[in-house]
């Protein structure tokens, strides 16, 4: 999802406004719903372990952008949003492993790594355009 701009930095897209709190809520109920897959995973031991690691990486985003919103200075800001990233890339490949070992492609894991990728898009945009205007 390219296109998108900050908005204290100014958070836009062609089309629509996205704005902080936009952004909070969409990071919370990508959480929730890592919450309510894990809830429902098997019980494979591999899935298992799989299954506490992205429940740490999946629900960080959304406490770690909270965080960045009380950001001390532009560069603080940016790194925060940094980790928000690189949470949220643990997080795919958590969930590319688990797409691979789940017999039946499960929806809902499908679902999640759509929702991640178009997060990680945000971020990564927010971040060059946040560092641009340094």
């Amino acid at each position: 999802m390219t296109g998108y701009i900050l908005e204290n930095s100014g958070l836009i897209e062609k089309r629509n406004i996205m704005n902080k709190k936009d952004l909070e809520n969409r990071l919370i109920e990508f959480s929730v719903s890592i919450a309510q897959w894990v809830d429902s995973a098997g019980k494979h031991p591999v899935i298992i372990h799989l299954r506490d690691q992205i429940i740490r990486s999946g629900t960080a985003p959304a406490l770690n952008y909270a965080e960045a919103q009380s950001a001390e200075s532009k560069r603080d800001f940016i790194h925060k949003l940094g980790i928000v990233l690189k949470e949220l890339r643990e997080t795919q490949v958590n969930l590319r492993i688990i797409r691979r070992l789940m017999p039946n492609n499960d929806p809902e894991v499908e679902k999640l790594l759509r929702e991640n990728d178009e997060l990680l898009a945000i971020f990564h945009t927010t971040i060059m355009t946040a560092k641009s205007r340094l």
